[in-house]
């Protein structure tokens, strides 16, 4: 956490990260794309394969003046753990790893080679989630798959819980699909409207109309899929001059009851409707994903109940993560971590009691998954 790496630089806590592991018997190799880098670091060399996914990225402090205490110097105060990537993510990363370590200790013949069937481990850290996740999670799973390497289980470190550690895990999310809508028009002069063709105008029942629709009702997994528009930009900041252009920015939450080619088709088939005069360009941050059932979700409902009491709520809700990228392998995948409530704000903080229970958690549910090997 003393490690100032803003997105997408490491600084170095990848190596940390690496060193800690390798006394155990992992084998640790970066993976770099770009600015990016990866770290893959691995023990075992049968199935199954669990992978903990995470990030040591993390979002800019914001005016450092604003906090109670340096963000990059973490601090105790009242049982809380403060600095930045307390909660988004390193916290969960050291959870990952201290499980790692007392399991491995108890168990040292587990994830062995010589010992048929016990399965693999392994950590897949991104400095680029944060950012544009274009050369982190992406390519490193792009890379695993050309060279066989199939994950079977990922738990996902985002924090994932409401109000206490265990209260919820994510077992899929919505997939998110934006457009960028480039509305043409004629500029002019306000005076003389017939003169000019104003994209405002022109886009505006179309807009109305998109905002209106309901795109599905959603199921008994997901919400039904929601529309925004995030950015709608136009005129040339003069009071008597009608734009020639119009620039909107649209996103889609979306559910398995929906595709992006049905959204795509559906929006612009609204603009056509209309006579809107556009050209629209899109981009698919990730489909939706869900693991309704199987052995990981259930090895994590029995180790929350187990450390916490808790009967753990599953749910969709919320923004994308990198299992996005894990899911179309075939993996189960499950998000589970600490309580969200100060990500990326001034301030971010962790529990840690939270923070301990986590670590056995995540143990136990490596219990879970490979007691039938020990």
């Amino acid at each position: 956490m003393r490690l100032p790496s803003i997105t997408p630089d490491d600084a170095g806590c990848q190596s940390v990260i690496a060193n800690r592991l390798s006394s155990l018997g992992f084998t640790s190799e970066t993976m770099q794309f770009g600015e990016v880098k990866n770290l893959w670091s691995k023990k075992g060399s049968s199935g199954p394969l669990l992978v903990f996914l995470g990030h040591t990225d993390v979002v800019p402090t914001g005016p450092e003046a604003s906090w109670h205490s340096p963000p990059f110097e973490p601090s105790e105060r009242d049982g809380y753990l403060y600095g930045r990537g307390t909660a988004d993510m390193k916290a969960n990363i050291a959870a990952f790893v201290t499980a790692l370590e007392r399991f491995c200790q108890e168990h040292p013949q587990s994830f062995s080679s010589s010992t048929a069937g016990s399965g693999s481990i392994a950590l897949l850290l991104t400095s680029d989630e944060e950012g544009p996740s274009v050369d982190g999670t992406v390519k490193a799973v792009e890379t695993l798959l050309k060279r066989g390497e199939k994950i079977d289980y990922c738990i996902v470190g985002e924090p994932s819980s409401v109000n206490t550690v265990g209260d919820m895990v994510k077992n899929g999310r919505r997939g998110s699909l934006n457009g960028r809508i480039y509305v043409k028009g004629v500029q002019g002069h306000a005076a003389y409207p017939h003169k000019a063709v104003n994209p405002i105008h022109t886009f505006a029942d179309a807009l109305a109309e998109l905002c209106q629709s309901q795109w599905d009702s959603g199921n008994q997994f997901f919400p039904p899929t929601t529309f925004q528009v995030t950015n709608l930009n136009s005129g040339t900041g003069a009071e008597n001059v009608t734009p020639g252009e119009l620039e909107a920015w649209i996103n889609f939450r979306y559910s398995t009851e929906s595709t992006a080619d049905t959204l795509k088709a559906t929006v612009e088939a609204i603009l056509n409707k209309h006579k809107v005069d556009y050209t629209i360009e899109w981009r698919l941050s990730g489909e939706p994903f869900l693991t309704d059932t199987g052995k990981l979700l259930e090895a994590v409902q029995q180790a929350i109940l187990a450390k916490t009491g808790l009967h753990t709520e599953l749910s969709t809700s919320g923004g994308t993560s990198d299992g996005r990228f894990i899911a179309p392998c075939g993996a189960e995948v499950i998000e589970l971590g600490l309580v969200n409530d100060t990500i990326h704000k001034v301030d971010e903080c962790c529990s840690i009691d939270d923070l301990n229970k986590l670590s056995s958690i995540y143990e136990q549910t490596l219990l879970h998954i490979f007691g039938e090997t020990l």
